[in-house]
């Protein structure tokens, strides 16, 4: 009896170690290699899938490589399968996309500062609280806070390899720790600045990144909360350390391809209240959906919190009650610990 073929196989996931650098995009650990079905050794380093299938979606099978290289089939034992099908044409390569753009390191340390006037405001709040579990220069220093000259707050996006991806450059009133919404450069971005004075390409390829993800390998063991402001990930990580806490940036920032960062982690989504239109589901309903989603894709246990549901009036809900807000407000009183309260 004739020895048993056993086919190429897409090669198993187990850890980032398993994906390799896809050759048409150029993104690391995002390339499933397909390995030999005899020897379980990788066909070519240009046979497998990339897993950013909308952005890439470059896809060369074992079939596609042997018709393309019929030497190295010669020696192989071949299924029955193998010659029915007709030659097809060599996959066209597709376009590469820019890599990913990153910022130097050096702006970041420039920039390190407490001298804003968000950090202002943080102080003044708990200048005489003993409630903080880590000072407020900690917590800047951790997440490697920045100032201008004009006092705006550089809030920087450093990845998971601890990589500059752009800083988000903001303006607060000091105050009231409001964001300044009507005047001019209220908000900014760092690589547009480094565009406008030539000291990055016109074409640099913004990728963005969860605010605090740098954190992530740090501290492995912790349980991941995940807010919408900058703001808040700061405040919240004064009152709750025993989280790593990250900002999405806005509603629509808790994505699938961003989330590749929460695999194998708890984590605990905490969205805004938004007022209820017929248009758009509230931040609750969206990041529920998204919650579900990532757990699918990454195996990891995410759970939305419900606190602003179950707590906040109907003027709180009017007004768009952030998680910042209802720290400020509740957190800081010695009341039971509701934040792993949610849904699934």
């Amino acid at each position: 009896m004739g020895k048993i073929y056993k086919p190429p196989y897409l090669q198993p996931y187990t850890g980032r170690d398993s994906r390799v650098t896809c050759p048409n995009c150029k993104k690391p650990h995002s390339f499933t290699l397909y390995l030999d079905g005899e020897t379980g050794q990788p066909i070519a380093p240009t046979v497998g899938k990339c897993n950013h299938e909308n952005s890439c979606g470059y896809h060369y099978t074992p079939k596609q490589y042997f018709i393309d290289n019929p030497e190295r089939s010669k020696n192989r034992i071949k299924p029955i399968w193998f010659n029915q099908f007709k030659p097809i044409e060599p996959i066209k390569p597709i376009n590469p996309i820019n890599p990913i753009g990153y910022i130097p390191d050096d702006y970041v340390k420039k920039s390190l500062s407490t001298k804003s006037d968000f950090v202002q405001f943080l102080k003044r709040l708990f200048e005489n609280s003993n409630g903080l579990n880590q000072s407020i220069d900690e917590v800047c220093n951790m997440y490697r806070l920045g100032a201008t000259k004009d006092r705006r707050v550089i809030f920087w996006q450093i990845d998971f390899e601890d990589k500059v991806r752009t800083g988000k450059i903001m303006m607060y009133d000091p105050e009231t720790g409001k964001r300044v919404h009507d005047q001019s450069g209220a908000i900014d971005w760092v690589h547009n600045k480094l565009k406008r004075t030539g000291e990055l390409p016109n074409d640099f390829n913004l990728a963005q990144c969860y605010f605090g993800e740098h954190l992530l390998p740090m501290y492995p063991d912790r349980a991941v909360g995940v807010v919408e402001s900058e703001k808040t990930a700061v405040i919240a990580s004064l009152l709750k350390p025993e989280f790593v806490w990250l900002a999405a940036g806005n509603l629509n920032g808790l994505t699938i391809e961003k989330s590749k960062v929460l695999m194998g982690r708890s984590v605990i989504l905490f969205p805004d209240l938004g007022k209820k239109l017929p248009s758009r589901p509230i931040p609750f309903e969206l990041w529920k959906g998204k919650a579900a989603e990532i757990k699918r894709a990454y195996g990891c246990k995410v759970i939305v919190s419900d606190l602003l549901e179950r707590t906040a009036t109907d003027e709180a809900r009017e007004s768009g009650l952030d998680v910042a807000d209802y720290i400020i407000e509740q957190l800081m009183r010695p009341t039971k610990d509701n934040t792993t309260q949610g849904t699934g």
